[in-house]
């Protein structure tokens, strides 16, 4: 995940959350030298785009490392071309380099 530059920090309002402290110490694990409050911040900005219907996850073709054949149960995007892949169309699951499974329009790989 790649922090998005949106605003500087002094900007910002501070809030507080509480979280569990084995999530804190995953979270910092996974954000690595990015630091966890800014990977909050990338996933709190990609739950609201993706419910806003304008997000498009930043994935390039050669991150996608093998593909599973799939049928879509509900509304997906494809994390490859923004297109949408309405329920029970044919689609793909690409296993990324980071081990996450992404819906794909089958042709989008070519």
């Amino acid at each position: 995940m790649h922090t998005l530059t949106r605003t500087s920090t002094t900007e910002m309002e501070v809030t507080s959350i509480r979280l569990e402290r084995e999530l804190k110490e995953r979270l910092k694990e996974l954000a690595g030298s990015q630091g966890y409050q800014a990977l909050i911040r990338d996933i709190l900005w990609n739950y609201v785009q993706q419910k806003a219907g304008d997000f498009t996850p930043q994935i390039a073709k050669s991150e996608i490392r093998a593909t599973i054949a799939a049928t879509a149960r509900q509304e997906e995007r494809c994390a490859l071309t923004g297109r949408p892949i309405r329920p029970t169309e044919s689609m793909l699951l690409g296993l990324t380099t980071n081990g996450l499974l992404l819906p794909l329009i089958p042709d989008s790989l070519h």
